[in-house]
């Protein structure tokens, strides 16, 4: 059994062009301070928040709602961090 918490958050993608290389790597540049793994996921399936070609795996136009989770609660601040960039639509324009 694993003995550790995750913590999570819910957000949707705002961007018009949903989630590319762009907002995939402004996501892992952040989860890659994180002191344990940084997930992000669709409800069926979830990739790491590091790794660029994981995230866009999952395939997120616009609209998609995901969640973020966290193992260790230091790490709440980078979540807390990439779920604003998320609500924020990466600085990109919203509605295509």
């Amino acid at each position: 059994m694993t003995d550790y918490k995750i913590l999570s958050r819910t957000t949707t993608i705002k961007n018009a062009l949903g989630m590319h290389a762009r907002p995939a790597a402004m996501i892992a540049k952040l989860a890659l301070n994180a002191t344990a793994a940084i997930w992000i996921g669709d409800g069926e399936n979830r990739a790491d928040a590091s790794s660029i070609i994981d995230m866009l795996s999952l395939g997120c136009p616009k609209g998609y709602e995901v969640t973020l989770e966290a193992e260790n609660e230091a790490d709440m601040p980078i979540l807390d961090s990439i779920k604003d960039i998320i609500d924020k639509g990466f600085g990109e324009n919203l509605d295509g």
